[in-house]
């Protein structure tokens, strides 16, 4: 008779993972697929433009009803639709364009920029709200300062790419991206527009972050920047008074303070939930153009807490997939133009959010893709383009969609299928910029070529060893 010991004959219990674990693993997943990227910037930038637009509606629809012209409660709305589908031609050309093409005509870009920077400032140009930094067409209007950071980031990633192997040397990393930089910097002050030279600096910090410069030249960067905003305070007197309202908020709220004091009581009525959609007191001219600058105050006071978390979670949700974008490229300048037009976005956002509710004095920047359209619009859903189509030159994703065929979201949009990087050929002896893991910063001192001096007494004293050597060996013959 056979004995069954219990213990062994008992079937094991399978422990059922808990649905973080479960989540967990099948986010981990997804996210390892080839086109993730590249997928999650085509629904972050759906996500916040559908936010946006459904917040513009509800902040114009007062504003733009005036019986005296005829514009009815949409007026406004209608206008914001009119930009985002030109945004999305434009988004469409960023993600469609080859990468390679979009790097050869930076400089164009730059030069471009620079001359509109400058007609700007002549009777071409015209004014608004204090700032001479327009040019308007009809009922179009642009502002040529928003397309001058993009060129920007194009064109220095450019030429520090060409310049990988010099970029210890200050003078080659400093120039010329640092003289062009400044010189659009004094451009656009002379509008003047403290915002937009604030943003400008931001992608020049951000393209000699991504370079490798070294931190102690940041310091000098910022310890500069920030005197040059004091001495600009100071001599603008409304700098001066926004920035004395910044700092006692409560001493005058009728005048520079009016619109802080009344984004700060916009956040504090909507709560945890909000009023809810249309139901904000900001939208009847307690707030004055909250469309454009505080949309986050109104987003604040009709959604609530939950509201306004969402659309920072969106925001961190950019900031992790363009650094994702970046780290993944091998290429130097997609790796460099991604993380810089990522952090810029992501500044530009910090920015707004932080003198809305009162942590930064009032710059005039604009919340990215939710804030009423125009020309900052249009070029921010631009970057969102061109990080797409940096995402679908990650390795991986070149290989499936060289191998597998364009996808879905491929052949609706007639994408062409992006080209593999190959570094570019270099003498012998020296490292091609991009041909390993860290490519977008500067190779170690060992692994870069010598001074030209350092080479002219290497080559003098191998000839003289060659002639000491010949001498003794004629020597031994005879």
């Amino acid at each position: 008779m056979t004995v069954v010991d219990e213990k062994k004959a008992r079937p094991r219990r399978v422990r059922k993972e808990s649905p973080f674990v479960a989540l967990r693993t099948g986010l981990t997943a997804w996210l390892s697929r080839p086109l993730a990227s590249f997928h999650l910037v085509l629904a972050l930038t759906g996500i916040l433009t559908v936010i946006g637009a459904v917040m513009v509606l509800s902040a114009s629809s007062v504003a733009s009803y005036n019986p005296k012209t005829g514009s009815g409660v949409y007026a406004l709305f209608f206008r914001h639709l009119m930009f985002v589908a030109l945004g999305g031609i434009v988004f469409w050309v960023g993600l469609r364009v080859r990468l390679e093409r979009i790097r050869r005509m930076s400089a164009t870009m730059t030069v471009i920029c620079l001359g509109l920077l400058m007609l700007v400032l002549t009777p071409l140009g015209s004014t608004v709200n204090g700032s001479q930094g327009w040019f308007k067409l009809g009922v179009f209007t642009f502002q040529p300062v928003e397309a001058a950071k993009v060129a920007l980031a194009f064109w220095g990633a450019h030429i520090l790419v060409i310049k990988y192997s010099k970029l210890h040397q200050w003078r080659h990393l400093l120039v010329p991206v640092v003289p062009v930089a400044l010189l659009m910097f004094a451009l656009v002050m002379m509008q003047p527009d403290l915002g937009g030279t604030i943003t400008l600096a931001v992608v020049l910090l951000g393209l000699l972050w991504f370079a490798g410069a070294p931190k102690r030249l940041f310091g000098v960067i910022l310890a500069g920047g920030l005197s040059g905003v004091l001495v600009l305070a100071i001599i603008a007197p409304y700098r001066l008074a926004r920035v004395m309202s910044f700092l006692s908020p409560d001493a005058d709220t009728s005048a520079e303070g009016f619109q802080a004091n009344q984004a700060k009581l916009a956040l504090a009525d909507g709560g945890l939930f909000g009023k809810g959609l249309g139901q904000g007191a900001s939208n009847w001219g307690y707030l004055p153009n909250v469309q454009n600058d505080f949309i986050f105050a109104l987003i604040g006071e009709e959604l609530g807490f939950v509201g306004c978390a969402v659309v920072l979670a969106l925001f961190a949700g950019v900031a992790v997939v363009g650094l994702r974008i970046a780290t993944r490229n091998i290429d130097p300048w997609i790796r460099i133009v991604a993380g810089t037009l990522t952090v810029f976005l992501v500044a530009q956002a910090a920015i707004n959010i932080g003198y809305v509710v009162g942590l930064l004095p009032v710059t005039g920047v604009t919340l990215p893709l939710i804030s009423y359209g125009g020309t900052s619009l249009v070029i921010t859903m631009l970057i969102m383009g061109v990080l797409a189509n940096a995402a679908r030159h990650e390795p991986e994703a070149v290989a499936a969609l060289r191998s597998h065929g364009p996808g879905k979201f491929g052949r609706l949009l007639r994408l062409p299928a992006p080209d593999p990087y190959r570094p570019p050929s270099t003498r012998k002896g020296t490292r091609a910029a991009g041909s390993g893991t860290k490519a977008a910063r500067p190779a170690p001192r060992a692994a870069r070529p010598a001074p030209a001096q350092e080479r002219r007494r290497s080559a003098r004293r191998t000839t003289a060893n060659r002639g000491a050597r010949g001498t003794a060996n004629r020597r031994g013959h005879w």
